[in-house]
Order: structure tokens, then C-alpha cells, then sequence
């Protein structure tokens, strides 16, 4: 999909997360995003059992930002102490193109779905009153936050800049070795996988059906949350743990 994405997002210097979300505060122009900002961003140093944090997952129409569109959009308020489930949302919305037979084969969303579903802009609202104050926990970074900035682009003529914790560079982090030796292949090993439901599935977390937005949501948190217990403890900055 090609946008008009006249209006980019302010340019500020690389500083540490607090004093871009004051900067990007001063600049935002919509008011959802000067709010956003305004709600603060927690400093580097502050331990990992302080922070509120929402697990957000996308279904998508690819993987594409400039060319893909959103369909479903899933969150979890938790943090390391308990997922907050009565906070959960789920919305489907309208892409602005229509679904490819590809994406439907995976995610199960289809035209009949969508036909009468709101566009983001009017979830907005929603959206932002579950993120705002709150730190961003997804599994592979390069879909939520560029898929997210771009749409907001296209919308509200501004992108958006946030940190988030990234369970799937986690993982990465804590198997760095995941392509097979010469010897590991003649014997059939299979590498580690750093997918959702493997990683879970290595802490012995239970198996949840994929590609439903709420449910990698929800999978999301409990592997951040699993993770810390077993790799690194509540006191963790969470500066050590996001990108």
C-alpha cells in the first residue's frame, strides 16, 4: 500500500528514552501522541518489578509496513507480578486494501470480518488509553513498531517513537548458536527456535493456538514474565532489557 506519508515524525537526538518522550511532547501536533508522550516513559535504571507494561501483538496483511496493512490488534496491561486480563482488548479493523488469500490462510480473519470493521483511527482512542504510561512487550520487534508508526502516519500525518522489550531478541540473546554444525545436521538435530510457541514451550509454558492477536498477546506476557525468573531477576533494570 502506498501512503502519503507527508508530516514525518519529529526528529530529536538519540537520548535516553525519558528525554525523547519529552522532546517528542513538545513536538507532537495530535493531541493522542502529545498525551502518549506526556504519560512518561520510566528511567533506564528502574527495576523490572516496577514497570507497567502492555503486551501487543499485530495480525497483518504481511510483513511490509509501506505495503501491508493492520487487521487485528490484541493487548495485555500486565506486569511481572500478574497479567491483568480484565484489561485485555481485541479489535479487528479495515485494512486499506483487501485481504490476500495468504494472510487469511494464516491469521483466519476474513472479508466477512472485516466488511463492517471500524478503521484504526477509530479504535484510536482505545488503543492509546491502554499504552500510554505503560511499556511495549512484543515477540519480533519489526512488526508492532514500525507497523504501528506508519499507520499513524498515514492517519494522523505523524509517526510515533517508543521503546520496547522484544521476547523474541531475548531469546536470540540467550541462543546465540541456533545454526546447526556440519556434524549436528548428520545427526538430525534440529536448531532452536526462537517462534513464540517454541520459546514458550521451553520454560514449559502451555501451548496456545497462534496468529490470534489477543493470544500472542497473552503468550507474549508470560514468556517476558518467564523469562526474567529464569534468566534474570526482578531487580533487572529495564534499561538492560529494551531496544
Amino acid at each position: 500500500m502506498s501512503h502519503d506519508r507527508s508530516g514525518p515524525a519529529p526528529s530529536v537526538p538519540e537520548q535516553p528514552w525519558p528525554e525523547q518522550y519529552q522532546a517528542l511532547a513538545d513536538a507532537a501536533t495530535n493531541p493522542l501522541l502529545a498525551a502518549f508522550y506526556r504519560a512518561g516513559c520510566p528511567a533506564p535504571e528502574t527495576p523490572m518489578s516496577e514497570i507497567p507494561m502492555v503486551a501487543l501483538d499485530f495480525e497483518t496483511t504481511g510483513l511490509d509496513p509501506n505495503q501491508h496493512s493492520i487487521v487485528s490488534i490484541g493487548l495485555v496491561p500486565f506486569t511481572l507480578d500478574g497479567i491483568q486480563l480484565g484489561r485485555a482488548r481485541h479489535w479487528i479493523v479495515r485494512p486499506q486494501l483487501p485481504l490476500h488469500q495468504t494472510s487469511i490462510e494464516i491469521h483466519g480473519i476474513t472479508h466477512s470480518d472485516i466488511d463492517k470493521a471500524p478503521d484504526l483511527q477509530e479504535v484510536l482512542g482505545d488503543l492509546f488509553a491502554e499504552l500510554n504510561g505503560r511499556v511495549t512487550v512484543v515477540h519480533y520487534r519489526a512488526i508492532e513498531r514500525p507497523f504501528l508508526d506508519v499507520a499513524l502516519k498515514w492517519r494522523l500525518g505523524e509517526g510515533i517513537r517508543f521503546p520496547v522489550l522484544d521476547t523474541m531478541a531475548i531469546e536470540a540473546h540467550l541462543h546465540p548458536n541456533r545454526q546447526r554444525s556440519r556434524w549436528q545436521k548428520l545427526t538430525g538435530k534440529t536448531p532452536v527456535s526462537i517462534r513464540l510457541a517454541d520459546s514458550r514451550a521451553r520454560y514449559g509454558l502451555p501451548h496456545y493456538a497462534a496468529h490470534n492477536a489477543l493470544i500472542d498477546a497473552m503468550a507474549t506476557a508470560e514468556l517476558l514474565q518467564a523469562q526474567v525468573l529464569h534468566h534474570f531477576n526482578p531487580q533487572t533494570p529495564i534499561g538492560d532489557l529494551w531496544l
